[in-house]
């Protein structure tokens, strides 16, 4: 059964655990492993630390259409969905339908590889040209191979995928070239009236079977057109964004210059009335030591006024009649 991305159930689900792995970018595959390899290990998970350790690395390109399958999930079954119908429609098609669908073959998997290559640009991982190719040949081996389809869907590629073939069209009559007959040559008998209903039938089928295959190459082509026009506006708002959070951290920044500068007001204004507030004490303490003295003074002038009088008096009291 197909798995879309990752799987419920928690660290202990060994399935669970290699869908993450195989999430994580080529470089750290390694010593992820080995890190999950010991943690279901020490668990006492013996068989799903051998599971762990026997998966290899894959390749950018593999890794990149992984990461495309677990990101895109809906666009990703209509795909496989895309491909089931290609493949039955091209066992029964005619050299020009075959042509068609072709072109829109080649549309939708540029578009899908491109997609890819955007979403391992955006972890940190940007595809050489080889690895592109290698993701396009691995979505047209989706296309064309079943088998292809569901190693895709498993979301564990270890390697680009390679189509058998552009797609099993042998039946299907090459423009140009003559058809080899099936029989010795002779007059061949005339149809039956059965023999014209059957065939206006298969044409009808194939009919119908081709603007199937072309409705749904090209719903495929239109969601994947709007898809990259909701990417352009992300982008777009992406970088709104970043400029916002540049001009807010340069507000921030200036914000914190200024409270560091009216910090550093306040402290020393707190100094100021500290050295201020000392100086009135002392001042104070100047002024009553002051205050204090006057009034002795003031006290030893009257005393001293006082005993001049009295002296005085005493004086003229006792002298010469």
């Amino acid at each position: 059964m197909q798995r879309k991305g990752g799987r419920g159930g928690g660290r202990h689900d060994v399935e669970a655990v290699l869908d993450e792995l195989y999430a994580t970018p080529p470089p750290g595959f390694v010593s992820r492993r080995e890190e999950l390899a010991a943690e279901a290990k020490a668990a006492g998970r013996v068989e799903d630390a051998r599971r762990i350790r026997a998966a290899r690395r894959p390749t950018l390109a593999a890794w990149a259409a992984n990461l495309l399958w677990r990101a895109q999930p809906d666009e990703s079954q209509r795909f496989l969905e895309l491909g089931r119908a290609l493949r039955e429609a091209y066992r029964t098609l005619d050299a020009a339908g075959i042509s068609e669908l072709s072109a829109q073959r080649r549309r939708v998997v540029s578009a899908l590889s491109q997609q890819a290559a955007r979403l391992a640009r955006e972890s940190g991982h940007r595809l050489s040209d080889s690895a592109q190719q290698d993701v396009e040949a691995t979505l047209r081996a989706v296309l064309a191979d079943p088998e292809a389809a569901d190693r895709w869907a498993g979301g564990r590629l270890e390697g680009a995928l390679t189509p058998p073939s552009e797609f099993p069209f042998e039946s299907a009559p090459t423009p140009g070239l003559p058809q080899k007959p099936t029989r010795p040559a002779a007059t061949p008998p005339a149809p039956r009236k059965g023999t014209k209903d059957e065939l206006a039938e298969r044409r009808r089928e194939r009919q119908e079977r081709l603007a199937r295959a072309r409705e749904a190459a090209e719903g495929a082509a239109q969601r994947l057109r709007r898809h990259r026009a909701d990417q352009a506006d992300a982008e777009a708002l992406l970088q709104r964004a970043h400029e916002r959070h540049e001009q807010a951290g340069q507000q921030v920044s200036a914000a914190e210059q200024q409270v560091s500068a009216a910090e550093q007001q306040l402290h020393q204004a707190r100094q100021e009335l500290q050295r201020a507030d000392r100086e009135r004490r002392e001042a104070e303490e100047r002024h009553q030591a002051v205050v204090d003295a006057l009034a002795r003074a003031e006290r030893e002038a009257r005393e001293a006024a006082q005993e001049v009088k009295r002296l005085t008096a005493r004086g003229s009291r006792s002298g010469p009649s």
